[in-house]
C-alpha cells in the first residue's frame, strides 16, 4: 500500500516537472522525494517517470497513477475538513435521545439556538417515554447523547445539566389546590394519577413517599409523564410531576412543595463526549429548564406565601 507521502511526491513531481522543484515545494530533500517515487514504482511494478535532460515526464502509467493520487489526497483532505467541521459544530450529525416531558421545556430553546448558530449540523431527535429505551440507544451507539432525569451512572458518563422542580398538579377546586403550597405528607390517602412500572418516575416517587411515611391511593397509571397532569386536571385525582410536564395553558392548578422538591437532569453518553456533543451539553447547561409564565406565576405565588 503506497504511503500518503509517496502520493504527495508523485503529484508534486507531476506539477513541477522536476524532482528538485518537487522537493522544494514539499520542504523535503531531493533524495527523499526520489526514494518515495522509487517505492511507488516498486509497488506498481512499472516506471512512473521518464528522466530527461530538462527534468522528468510522466509515463502512461504515471499519468494514470497521478490522477488517482490526486483523488486520494483530496479525499484525505476532505476527511480532515469534515472532522474539523464536526469538532467546530460546523457540520455533522447530532443524534439526541430525550424523555418526552423534556422536549419543550429543556430541548426546544437549545435546538432553536443551534439551528441559528450551526445550520449545517443535522439534528435527529428520539423522544422516549421509558428511560431504559433511551439508555439502550446510548449503549448501542444509536444516539450520541440522551437527556434524562437521574439516570444510573455506573455504566455511563453523566453530566448534570439542570435542576428541575417537582410540583403538584390538581383540578381546580381540589382541596390541595386551595393551598399556596403543599407538603408531601398532604398526599397521604389522596387519589393519585400515578405512573406505570415502565416509567421510572413512578418508582422514584414511591421511594420518596415511603421515606415520608405517606401512602397516596393510585387511582390510575400512565406511562407518559406529560399525561399525568392533564388527567389530574380532568378531575381524576392529583399528580406529582416534574414542572416540565406541565404545558402552557394548563387547565388545572399547579402548586409547589414545601420544602422545595427537585430532581437532577443529566446528559448521558457512553464515554467522554466528543467536541460536538460537548458543545451541545454546554448549551443545555446554559439554558436550563424553561417554565411557562402561567405555571411559574403559580409557583412564585406559592413560594411567596410560604415565606411570609
Amino acid at each position: 500500500m503506497p504511503s500518503f507521502r509517496a502520493l504527495e511526491c508523485l503529484i508534486a513531481v507531476a506539477d513541477t516537472g522536476s524532482i528538485t522543484q518537487a522537493a522544494l515545494l514539499l520542504h523535503s530533500s531531493q533524495p527523499a522525494v526520489s526514494h518515495q517515487i522509487a517505492s511507488l514504482e516498486r509497488e506498481a511494478r512499472t516506471a512512473l517517470l521518464r528522466r530527461e535532460a530538462r527534468g522528468v515526464r510522466l509515463t502512461a502509467a504515471g499519468r494514470v497513477a497521478v490522477a488517482d493520487a490526486r483523488r486520494a489526497v483530496e479525499a484525505a483532505a476532505a476527511a480532515v475538513r469534515s472532522a474539523r467541521a464536526v469538532g467546530e459544530a460546523e457540520g455533522g450529525v447530532l443524534r439526541i435521545g430525550c424523555a418526552q416531558s423534556l422536549t419543550v421545556a429543556l430541548l426546544a430553546p437549545v435546538l432553536r439556538d443551534w439551528r441559528r448558530r450551526h445550520p449545517d449540523v443535522v439534528i435527529t431527535l428520539h423522544e422516549l417515554a421509558v428511560m431504559d429505551e433511551a439508555l439502550r440507544l446510548v449503549e448501542s451507539d444509536d444516539v450520541d447523547v440522551a437527556v434524562l432525569p437521574d439516570p444510573p451512572s455506573d455504566r455511563f458518563q453523566v453530566t448534570a445539566i439542570a435542576e428541575e422542580e417537582i410540583v403538584l398538579a390538581a383540578p381546580t377546586g381540589h382541596p390541595l389546590a386551595q393551598r399556596a403550597s403543599v407538603r408531601i405528607q398532604d398526599l397521604d390517602g389522596a387519589p393519585l394519577v400515578h405512573y406505570t412500572a415502565h416509567n421510572r418516575l413512578g418508582a422514584w416517587l414511591d421511594q420518596s413517599f415511603a421515606r415520608a411515611g405517606v401512602r397516596p391511593e393510585a387511582v390510575m397509571r400512565t406511562s407518559v409523564t406529560a399525561t399525568a397532569p392533564q388527567l389530574a386536571a380532568a378531575g381524576l385525582g392529583v399528580a406529582v410531576c416534574p414542572v416540565s410536564a406541565v404545558s402552557a395553558g394548563f387547565p388545572g392548578v399547579v402548586r409547589p412543595f414545601s420544602p422545595r422538591w427537585t430532581r437532577q437532569l443529566m446528559a448521558v453518553t457512553s464515554a467522554d463526549p466528543d467536541p460536538l456533543v460537548a458543545r451541545f451539553i454546554a448549551g443545555l447547561r446554559r439554558h436550563g429548564v424553561r417554565v411557562t409564565r402561567s405555571v411559574q406565576a403559580q409557583l412564585d405565588e406559592g413560594i411567596a406565601a410560604a415565606n411570609q
